[in-house]
Formats: C-alpha cells, structure tokens, sequence
C-alpha cells in the first residue's frame, strides 16, 4: 500500500474531529492559533450537493487557510461516482486528504444511504473507498465509522473497510444505534487495532485512530497507550477550549480573562468570514462552552444569546470583564 503522510506522523498523533456547524473555517483558524493538532478536517459536505447546480451554497464549508495544514476535506454520500467527481474537486482546490464519513447517525444523512447506513452496506462502502481514490490517486483517503449499526460487529465490518485499503480509519467507539448515550467503548477498538495489525504487519497498513469520550490530552495519550490505536481524534472535547492539543504549560496558564477573549476573537472572525453567508446565530453554539465553570456563568450566557453581532459581544464582555 502506497504511504501517506499518516504514516510519518509522530505516535499518538492528534486529529480534530470533523463536526456539522463547528469546524467552520473560523473555528478550525482558532483551533491552529491557540492548540494546533497534527491534522484538522472540515465539517462534512454533501457529495451529491457538491455535484450539483447547488455546489456554489457548498463551498464555504470547504475554505481552509494554509495556517490550519494539513486539512483534509470529510464528505458524504452514497453514490461512487459522486465520490470520484467529489475527489478530483478536493485534489483540485489543494486538500492534503479526504475523509469519507461513514458513521453520522443524521437521519437525513442515512436517508440517502451515506453516513452510519454504509455500516449495512459494505460493499458498496468498498466502492466509494475505490473511486475516491481512483478521483485523487495523490492524496490519502481515509474513512470515519462506528463499531457497528444496531450492534457491535467491528469483527465483520472492518474486514471490508481493509480491504479497500484507505490509509487510515477512524472509529468511533459507539454504535449507531448508541449515539452518545453510553461510555465510548475503548476496549472494542483495542480489538480492531488486534485484527488490523494480523491483516497487515507491514508499516504500511492502514492506521486505526480512536475516537469517543478523549477528556484531555493526556486522556487521549493514556487511550492510546491502552489500545495501540496510532492516534485520537477529539470533538466535543475541544469545544470552547482551544487550548485542548497545546502543552500543559500553556493550558495550565490559561485564565477566564484568556477564554473570553478568545470567545470574543473567535466570534469577530466567525462574522467576518461568513456574514451574509452563514446566520449569526450558529456562531452562538460556542458560547455554551466558553462561558461555564464560573460564577455568572449563566446569566453571561443568557445575554449573549440575546446577542445579534459581534459588536453586541465585545460591548457585554468589555463592560462586565474590562476585556
């Protein structure tokens, strides 16, 4: 198998989860600012949207600078040529890589087949594996999935996904059916990184990164250690804290003066990238994260929902904080 730059990358690497209305171009450039992981990846993307007359309304959620590098691109879908077409558009606008999600547990998302639903389809997940590939022969594609739909069956499904040979997979330690509702099951995933590694001894093999329930750095490090998986990714871990992939020395030194004025960068930047593009109000989803864990939290919470621009933010914070 062809290595990629998964492979050179040092062990346990880190990877910033790709999350829907989150890792926006905005949220992924104060990510790279303050804590920057090994690799950072886009909020998905429709595969047939991207195919289609509606492409234009799409390619925001693609803009990336060459600060948050490398950046891979995650899509979805259900059908292989629109996988192929899709790969050649994210070779062509400079991607280092592309995820293929295969574990969203949207219900919109498993209508048209993509996301969790491939778990009970695998060879048509091999199909779209091969023509991703086949649309970006120079770029690594890996894949995000589940331990399983209804039930655990990483023993049955993993063999397809190695089979297709992507340079890296991502499991999420749940199934489908358990959403985030139970405890990410680690040890599920120590068991597929055992079958990967009698696939394929070589240094080449397709690398298992874990994902669920990652509470620190030194979490992720001490996951890692347990399960042999080459890395972690990490989502709602890093909500309103991105400091999360940074040394302990810099994260230790972190006050509540620091947070909310990175809430109040990152707000600016949000309405600046994406006013007239993307609503105001998706930008407060953040402020949950940001302002807790301190007395006033709450009532600081319920003014910025009132909030309607980053004006508003910087005028509330500037006069209850001195920000």
């Amino acid at each position: 198998m062809k290595k990629f730059f998964w492979h050179t990358l040092p062990r346990p690497f880190f990877v910033l989860a790709p999350m829907a209305n989150v890792t926006d171009v905005a949220f992924r450039e104060i990510i790279a600012t303050y804590g920057k992981p090994d690799v950072l990846m886009t909020e998905f993307v429709s595969c047939h949207g991207l195919c289609s007359a509606g492409q234009e309304k799409l390619l925001p959620d693609l803009w990336y600078t060459d600060k948050q590098r490398p950046i891979f691109a995650q899509i979805f879908g259900a059908e292989p040529k629109h996988f192929y077409e899709c790969a050649r558009l994210l070779a062509d606008k400079g991607f280092d890589g592309i995820d293929i999600n295969m574990g969203c547990p949207d219900r919109n998302v498993e209508k048209q087949g993509g996301g969790a639903a491939l778990i009970k389809d695998p060879k048509r997940a091999q199909q779209i594996i091969e023509a991703t590939k086949k649309g970006a022969p120079h770029l690594p594609v890996s894949v995000k999935t589940r331990i399983g739909y209804n039930r655990i069956t990483i023993d049955e499904w993993l063999p397809y996904l190695l089979e297709a040979r992507p340079a890296a997979i991502t499991i999420h330690a749940r199934t489908r059916k358990e959403m985030s509702d139970v405890p990410a099951r680690w040890d599920v995933v120590a068991q597929a990184v055992a079958r990967v590694r009698v696939f394929d001894a070589t240094d080449s093999r397709p690398l298992i990164i874990g994902n669920g329930d990652v509470t620190g750095l030194e979490d992720a490090r001490a996951k890692a250690a347990a399960t042999g998986v080459d890395g972690v990714m990490v989502g709602r871990g890093v909500f309103g804290n991105p400091w999360f992939f940074a040394p302990k020395h810099i994260r230790d030194a972190v006050t509540l003066q620091d947070r909310l004025r990175v809430m109040v960068e990152h707000t600016e930047l949000f309405e600046k990238t994406f006013s007239g593009i993307k609503p105001f109000d998706i930008m407060k989803k953040h402020y949950k994260a940001y302002v807790s864990g301190f007395d006033g939290a709450k009532e600081l919470r319920a003014k910025l929902m009132n909030t309607k621009n980053s004006a508003e933010v910087r005028a509330l914070l500037s006069n209850l904080y001195s920000l």
